[in-house]
């Protein structure tokens, strides 16, 4: 007789409602806090980046909608048992990461304190979209993939070790390092570099402190960290 803890886990449904709130709310964020401190609609490399950043986050989840669409759902309902101190860091961490669009439109949209040529772009382009294309990778390999740090054991939580998961143990905040720095650079600001030094060191918190939490509750997880040694940067950390 097969019990219910036998049978199949159901895969989680997405809240579509939800998930188009927020891509919107998402977008409407984005478009006030470049083009509001900019001064002007008329901002090339303003609108060059978000015309970018809307294209590959529609490619981004039509890909796992058909490859891993549980993770869309992990990442866009409801959840219960985020710590307290992972709810605080991640407002900081929003505010910081706001301020980047909010700073490059100052100074390149509005006052031009430091015009840099446009191969400075190009450069962050390629970094911003390698990081993208990180993020989403680590994404379509791991379903437990959620915005904030948990145990989920209302998804039946366990270890996963194939993909960029066999090189480094958070491959998805090794690759928003890359979003990070290729931002301010794809909005040709300088300046706008400020708020990514302080976004190092708060990726480095949550990724000890998620690391720790996953090596004390998560069963398996002290054995895959035996196995893959390094967290952010092969060879190095």
């Amino acid at each position: 007789m097969m019990t219910s803890s036998d049978r199949p886990r159901q895969p989680e449904p997405i809240d579509r409602r939800r998930l188009f709130l927020n891509l919107g709310l998402s977008l409407l964020l984005i478009v006030l806090c470049l083009f509001l401190p900019a001064g002007t609609w008329a901002w090339l490399r303003g609108w060059l980046f978000l015309l970018v950043l809307v294209v590959a986050s529609i490619v981004g989840t039509l890909y796992l909608r058909r490859v891993n669409p549980e993770v869309i759902a992990a990442r866009i309902n409801r959840r219960e048992g985020t710590r307290r101190r992972d709810r605080n860091l991640g407002a900081i961490f929003l505010t910081t990461v706001m301020a980047i669009p909010i700073l490059a439109a100052l100074d390149d949209g509005r006052f031009h304190w430091l015009p840099v040529p446009w191969w400075v772009c190009l450069l962050g382009y390629t970094f911003l979209i390698a990081g993208l294309a990180g993020m989403t990778w680590a994404q379509a390999v791991n379903k437990f993939f959620e915005a904030s740090v948990r145990i989920q054991t209302d998804r039946g939580h366990t270890v996963i070790d194939t993909g960029p998961y066999a090189v480094v143990r958070h491959p998805g905040y090794a690759a928003g390092y890359l979003v990070f720095v290729g931002m301010p650079l794809a909005l040709g600001s300088l300046w706008a570099l400020v708020p990514v030094i302080l976004l190092c060191p708060l990726l480095v918190l949550r990724t000890v402190w998620e690391d720790q939490m996953l090596q004390n509750e998560l069963a398996g997880y002290q054995e895959y960290a035996q196995r893959v040694r390094y967290r952010l940067v092969p060879g190095v950390w």
